[in-house]
């Protein structure tokens, strides 16, 4: 009987040890990722649900999680292995040569499945783009509008989120998506699919680009039920978040 006391009893010190060290380090990544204290506050408040929930997504395919900004780009030259062309279905596609990674192209059926159900069509209007394709729009953009401002609407050949295969834009790539019917329903609904909005509106001081209600991409709902949960909905805090994790580890 001693020994099960004693034994129960370091177990239990055991338990305390790694919950502490775990609490040091959710506290440590919370501050490297720069996540804004009513985020955090939210994150401690219910520490062991939100590790179960980062568990989860940190399970499965890293690229759905791979944090590409201005700071962090992708492997060099890197090309999915498994792209798909798409050819529309339930949503319509601008030109024909247009690629996802076959996740996504599926996910992206059931998206538009979803709004044609509520009476509104889907157009994709751009997805994968290779290094290349990159490299020469934003060049081109750096030309037009100058350094500045090119960084400001455009990625870095290597630093597109597009490179991924895990994007669309959608409908007309202006702001004026925002108001049509299309771009209202996919604002309340993507994140039912595991589609989430890159660029929102008002955070460019922290995803570094200008509000694009067009841009979506598909992470997961394992991930997307993350970003909405515990960090408002917005994709760059999570991908921070789990960048410096998984290098904490």
């Amino acid at each position: 009987m001693n020994k099960k006391k004693t034994l129960s009893a370091l177990c239990a010190v055991l338990s305390l040890c790694c919950y502490q060290v775990e609490a040091q380090n959710l506290e440590r990544v919370l501050r490297a990722a720069e996540i804004p204290p009513e985020y955090a506050r939210v994150i401690r408040s219910d520490g062991q649900a939100f590790m179960n929930d980062l568990q989860v997504c940190l399970s499965g395919d890293p690229y759905l999680r791979y944090l590409v900004d201005k700071q962090h780009g992708l492997p060099d030259r890197y090309e999915p292995d498994d792209l798909v062309e798409l050819r529309g279905g339930s949503y319509t596609i601008l030109e024909w040569g247009m690629y996802l990674r076959r996740s996504a192209a599926l996910a992206l059926e059931e998206l538009a499945a979803a709004a044609k159900a509520d009476g509104v069509t889907l157009m994709a209007s751009s997805a994968y783009r290779p290094y290349s394709h990159q490299e020469r729009t934003y060049a081109r953009n750096v030309r037009e509008m100058g350094q500045k401002e090119a960084s400001r609407v455009s990625a870095r050949p290597g630093h597109s989120q597009h490179q991924l295969g895990l994007v669309v834009d959608f409908g007309s790539i202006t702001d004026a998506f925002a108001d049509t019917r299309a771009g209202r329903w996919i604002l309340v609904n993507a994140s039912r699919f595991g589609w989430s909005l890159s660029f929102p509106q008002g955070y460019e001081n922290i995803t570094g680009y200008k509000w694009e209600s067009w841009h979506y991409r598909y992470v997961g709902r394992n991930l997307t039920y993350f970003i909405d949960t515990w960090f408002g909905g917005i994709q760059q805090y999570a991908l921070q978040f789990i960048h410096e994790w998984e290098q904490e580890r």
